[in-house]
C-alpha cells in the first residue's frame, strides 16, 4: 500500500522529480524510481501526465465513498514512556457520548512497545474495543511508522469518527493520516457534537484569531477526523475492572516508513508548564503593566502550589512565553482554583478558563467582564491586593510551621 511507480509507463519526463518535496524520486536509467525518503504524501501523482504514478491502497475518488460502510468512534490513545496521557482519557469521555448518540462502539487505538497493560486503563475509561499495535519500531513516536499502522487500521476497520489529542504528536500524526486516507481533518477543536441521523460530526474551533467560532463538517468523506485540545473535555469516571475486546494488529513496516532515526532525546531545561492538569492557576494580564510584575504572579502561584497562566495580551506583549497562554488561542483549563489578575475578561480568554471550579478576579475596573463570571471579585489595584494576599499566605504558613 502506498505510492507506486509503474516503470513501463514512465517516459522519463522528470516532472515528478521536481514536484516531490522530500527528494524521494531518483532517475535510474531514465525511469523514475522511489527511494527510502518517500512519505506517501502523493504530491507527485498530479505531476505525472502519463499515469505512471499511482497510489495503491487507500486513495480513492471522493464520489465513490459509501458512508453507510463506516461505523464506530475511535480515540487515538497517546502515551509517553508507556504511560497514558490524560488527554486520551478525556477524549474517551467525549467519544462515549458520540458513540452513544450513534449507537456505535467506542474504540481506541494503542500503539507503542510494552504498552499492552495500558489497554486496561482504556477499557476502564469507556473503550469497548482496543486495537493494539506493538512493535520495537513504535517504542518512540516517529511519523512514518505511526501513520502507516494507523492508516492501515482505518482502511481495514472503517471507523466513522477518529479523534486525536491536539498535542505535539497529535498535530503531527493526524494530518499525515488524513492525507494517506484522503479525508478531512479539523484541528484544535474545542467542541464536538454529532448528528444522530446522518452521523455528521459537528467540529467547532476558533477561527480568525479566536474572534469567531466556526463549526466544520466533512459531508462527503469518512472517517471524520479532528484533533481536540487537552483540557477541553471532561475526564470520565473510571470503572475499575471494566473490560472490552482486545484486537492485536500485526505490524509490518517498509523501509520508507523508517527513513528517520531517533539518535538522542534531549530533555529541555525550561520547566514544563502543565496548565491542563494544574489544580491551581494564577494568571496575569495586561493590567500587570509590565513583565516585571509577573514576579508577583509567580510568587503567589508557588505559595498555592499552582502554575502561572497568562492572557493573550500579556503573551503578545512579550511579557511571558506562549506556553502559559490560556484561552481560545491558548490552552483550555479546568483547575480547582483560577485567580485572574489584571485580566479584563475578553470572550476569548473566558472560553479557556470559565470551567474552573472556583474563579477569583482581581481588577481595578469594577465593570470588567471577568468580574461577572467570578465567584469572588476584587475591584482593586492588583499591585496592592496580590502582595497583601502573599503576605497573608506566608503568615499562615509560618503559623502552621510553628
Amino acid at each position: 500500500m502506498g505510492v507506486v511507480i509503474i516503470a513501463e509507463k514512465c517516459t522519463g519526463c522528470k516532472l515528478c522529480v521536481a514536484s516531490c518535496p522530500y527528494a524521494a524520486i531518483d532517475m535510474v536509467a531514465n525511469v523514475a524510481t522511489l527511494n527510502d525518503k518517500c512519505t506517501d504524501c502523493c504530491a507527485c501523482l498530479d505531476s505525472c501526465k502519463v499515469g505512471a504514478i499511482v497510489f495503491e491502497g487507500t486513495r480513492r475518488a471522493r464520489e465513490t465513498v459509501d458512508l453507510s460502510q463506516f461505523r464506530d468512534v475511535w480515540v487515538v490513545a497517546e502515551q509517553r514512556d508507556a504511560a497514558l496521557l490524560r488527554v486520551s482519557r478525556e477524549l474517551l469521555g467525549k467519544g462515549r457520548d458520540l458513540a452513544g448518540t450513534r449507537g456505535h462502539r467506542l474504540c481506541s487505538v494503542l500503539m507503542g512497545a510494552g504498552v499492552r497493560h495500558l489497554a486496561d486503563d482504556l477499557f476502564e475509561h469507556g473503550a469497548d474495543v482496543v486495537y493494539l499495535a506493538e512493535a520495537e519500531e513504535l517504542e518512540r513516536y516517529r511519523t512514518g511508522p505511526y501513520s502507516r499502522v494507523l492508516s492501515e487500521l482505518i482502511v481495514e476497520h472503517r471507523p466513522e469518527i477518529v479523534i486525536f489529542g491536539a498535542t505535539t504528536i497529535g498535530r503531527d500524526l493526524a494530518p499525515r493520516v488524513a492525507n494517506r486516507i484522503q479525508t478531512g481533518l479539523t484541528a484544535d477543536c474545542t467542541k464536538l457534537d454529532v448528528d444522530p441521523e446522518t452521523g455528521a460530526l459537528l467540529q467547532t474551533r476558533p477561527a480568525f484569531g479566536g474572534n469567531i467560532m466556526a463549526t466544520i463538517l466533512c459531508p462527503r468523506n469518512r472517517p471524520q477526523m479532528a484533533t481536540v485540545r487537552p483540557g477541553v473535555m471532561t475526564l470520565p469516571e473510571r470503572t475499575p475492572g471494566r473490560r472490552g475486546e482486545l484486537i492485536e494488529k500485526q505490524v509490518k513496516l517498509r523501509k520508507a516508513d523508517l527513513s528517520t532515526e531517533i539518535v538522542k532525546i534531549v530533555r529541555g531545561e525550561r520547566r514544563h508548564v502543565n496548565l491542563e492538569e494544574a489544580r491551581v492557576i494564577v494568571a496575569g494580564g495586561r493590567g500587570l503593566g509590565g513583565p516585571e510584575n509577573f514576579a508577583l504572579i509567580e510568587e503567589l502561584a508557588a505559595l498555592l502550589g499552582g502554575e502561572v497562566g497568562a492572557s493573550r495580551a500579556a503573551v503578545d506583549s512579550g511579557w511571558i512565553d506562549s506556553s502559559h497562554q490560556v484561552g481560545q488561542t491558548g490552552k483550555t483549563v479546568r483547575p480547582k482554583l483560577y485567580i485572574a489578575c489584571g485580566i479584563s475578561g475578553a470572550i476569548q480568554h473566558l472560553a479557556g478558563m470559565q470551567s474552573a471550579e472556583l474563579i477569583v478576579s482581581v481588577n481595578k475596573d469594577p465593570d470588567a467582564p471577568i468580574h461577572r463570571i467570578a465567584d469572588f471579585a476584587v475591584a482593586g489595584d492588583l499591585k496592592k491586593v496580590v502582595p497583601a494576599l502573599i503576605e497573608e499566605l506566608k503568615s499562615k504558613a509560618a503559623g502552621a510551621a510553628a
